[in-house]
């Protein structure tokens, strides 16, 4: 079972006009409005400067493969004061009722282009000793965005831990037994205490949505393509067998491979099937020639007309597409039984 990418591929590219998208646009979110029948693809952008300032486009689609930018700026920036005052990353979005919840990776100051060699590396200047050390170090959590219109927005603040860098955040789509759902991978989390070699997905459930405190082991690398670590990256589609979900993974050569679950429609702490080989690796030039060699990150996923469309970040540089028959990703898994 493998995803088939779009032949139009890539979907969207850098815009040389727009100074705040000229370098890369990558990771996208997505949800399919079923009422209008338009797909919502919300997008990094990367702006071509020696700090790597990340932001957030949108763009729109009637059939799924063809997309128009809605405007020549960003729908979402980082802050001028806060925790996401440099950058907001791979977004994931859901929708409940009339608001759209967007997760996002931030950092306090700015990062740098990381694929140049370390001496030609924006470096923010060092912070004291008692400062906290999320700002000490400049790591990455996650917060949480609400909006209606992608014009006005509430920032709800961080969802993950500041002690840790914790990244790869999804949401459900709606309550499980009255209680919010997401899924995350805390970088820290290795060793003997938490029954993990390498960073791995946990779930956690919460009455609020900024109330998340107990977390469960999901999945840990278990596989070859597995082997350095592994997180959830598309928010989980409900159907009959169970919440479907993509993750990634990176083996010995750092590719980024894709991977599916399906967990249980009442308990999704339970994994009820996994894929045994990976769905997808990076083979195309636009999957590799970029600034991450060698990369496949979706961030979103809709269902239309029973076809799956997963939207994917190709080499931390362009925006593509892989599709397949939903009822043959689901008919493959459940011959993947987790003992």
């Amino acid at each position: 079972m493998k995803l088939q990418r779009y032949s139009g591929n890539p979907i969207l590219s850098p815009h040389p006009e727009h100074h705040w998208e000229n370098l890369a646009v990558f990771n996208p979110a997505a949800w399919y409005d079923r009422e209008k029948k338009q797909v919502l693809l919300l997008y990094r952008a990367a702006e071509d400067h020696p700090e790597y300032k990340c932001c957030f486009g949108l763009a729109t689609s009637k059939d799924g493969y063809r997309f128009q930018r809605t405007s020549d700026r960003p729908v979402l920036s980082p802050s001028v004061e806060g925790f996401d005052g440099a950058t907001i990353q791979d977004p994931r979005m859901v929708k409940i009722d009339d608001w759209y919840y967007v997760t996002y990776a931030a950092r306090p100051y700015p990062f740098g282009q990381f694929w140049l060699p370390k001496e030609q590396q924006y470096r923010p200047p060092p912070r004291p000793g008692e400062f906290p050390c999320f700002l000490r170090q400049n790591a990455t959590l996650t917060g949480l965005a609400l909006t209606r219109d992608f014009k006005t927005w509430i920032r709800a603040g961080a969802l993950t831990d500041p002690l840790l860098d914790d990244r790869d955040v999804v949401l459900f789509p709606e309550k499980i037994n009255g209680q919010f759902v997401m899924i995350h991978r805390p970088l820290e989390w290795v060793g003997p205490a938490y029954g993990a070699d390498q960073a791995c997905a946990w779930i956690s459930f919460a009455d609020d949505l900024l109330g998340f405190r107990q977390s469960k082991r999901l999945i840990k690398n278990r596989f070859p393509w597995e082997k350095r670590k592994l997180g959830v990256n598309t928010p989980p589609v409900k159907t009959p067998h169970g919440w479907l979900t993509l993750y990634h993974a990176v083996g010995d050569d750092l590719y980024y491979r894709l991977g599916a679950l399906l967990l249980d429609l009442d308990d999704p702490s339970k994994v009820l099937y996994r894929s045994r080989d990976w769905l997808m690796q990076p083979e195309t030039d636009y999957e590799i020639e970029g600034f991450y060699r060698g990369v496949c990150f979706p961030c979103g996923k809709v269902v239309i007309e029973g076809t799956l469309f997963v939207y994917y970040g190709a080499a931390d540089k362009y925006c593509a597409l892989a599709t397949c028959p939903l009822a043959d990703l689901l008919d493959y898994l459940l011959t993947c039984p987790v003992e």
